[in-house]
């Protein structure tokens, strides 16, 4: 790119790679930087991603959305951004060795999921062992015993949500006794979901399958599936600094063009709704994208 980018995008998971195919075939400059962290390269296999009818692996689909951005023209560069300000002409990103200018950015960072302390844990996601997402794929759990982990009524509300698929579903509750308010514990014991208390003390493997969590009071007890349900931290710091400001769970506030209340920046995924889907982090890109590409027009 011998000219600087005309669009910035931070992060190269599927909001930000959806955003740089429609920028750069608006035929746009564009320059994507990424720490190469995208949370979907997690995804085992998902089965309820648009177009894809025997599932897709994350880091198989992550490949096809950067060829096909790199096809029209994108960059996309491994790097960390460190520090987003807002210039006179724009912006100004900065990197461990590197410095860049653009007019307009669109962020698209994800979150970061609070992981329960088991052994291996992020390498047991990407097998499926635990899970992180019931609206992703709790139809694969349909009918099995299924286990929530959690420390706050997030998890509870899950734990209702996933008997959608299933009567066997059990929240380990590892938190404060009154961090699961009296109205939450009242649903669950009338939706028949079972409550247990207390630290896991053992993760049971058997043929690469989580197969039991031990307790000291209730002994060790066997799962199908096991999900976690801490929450997530969404990763707004850029920003915040730059001026941001968020909504009351943390997310950025963002218009229905998808700018955030910083002219000129915007943002889409992940770090602005909770629903936390592919297929929406990829409708709001491609807002976010065509508004940028928009708002480059008024003033050329």
């Amino acid at each position: 790119m011998a000219e600087p980018p005309e669009a910035l995008i931070i992060g190269a998971g599927p909001a930000g790679l959806t955003a740089a195919i429609y920028l750069a075939r608006f035929r746009r400059r564009v320059l994507v930087l990424h720490d190469g962290g995208s949370r979907a390269a997690w995804i085992p296999r998902s089965h309820n991603h648009p177009g894809f009818p025997g599932g897709v692996v994350g880091t198989d689909l992550l490949d096809r959305i950067q060829r096909q951005a790199e096809e029209f023209g994108a960059r996309i560069e491994q790097a960390q951004v460190t520090g987003l300000s807002v210039a006179d002409d724009g912006f100004q990103v900065v990197t461990a060795d590197r410095t860049f200018a653009a007019p307009a950015v669109i962020l698209a960072t994800g979150v970061l999921d609070r992981l329960p302390d088991l052994p291996g844990v992020e390498a047991a996601i990407r097998r499926s062992l635990v899970r992180i997402c019931p609206i992703c794929d709790g139809f694969e759990v349909t009918g099995q015993a299924v286990a929530i982990i959690g420390d706050s009524a997030l998890a509870a509300r899950e734990a209702l949500f996933l008997l959608t698929y299933s009567d066997r579903v059990t929240l380990i509750h590892i938190g404060a006794a009154d961090a699961l308010p009296d109205d939450e514990r009242g649903r669950l014991a009338k939706a028949g979901v079972r409550l247990i208390e207390g630290p896991i003390d053992e993760v049971v493997l058997d043929d690469n399958r989580l197969t039991a969590l031990a307790f000291t009071v209730h002994g060790k007890l066997e799962f199908d599936a096991v999900y976690t349900a801490l929450g997530v931290d969404p990763r707004t710091d850029l920003a915040i600094r730059a001026g941001a400001r968020r909504c009351e769970d943390g997310r950025l506030i963002v218009d229905d063009h998808q700018q955030t209340t910083v002219p000129g920046l915007y943002a889409a995924g992940d770090l602005v709704r909770g629903l936390n889907q592919i297929s929406t982090a990829q409708g709001e890109a491609a807002i976010a994208a065509t508004a940028l590409h928009n708002r480059l027009r008024e003033t050329e």
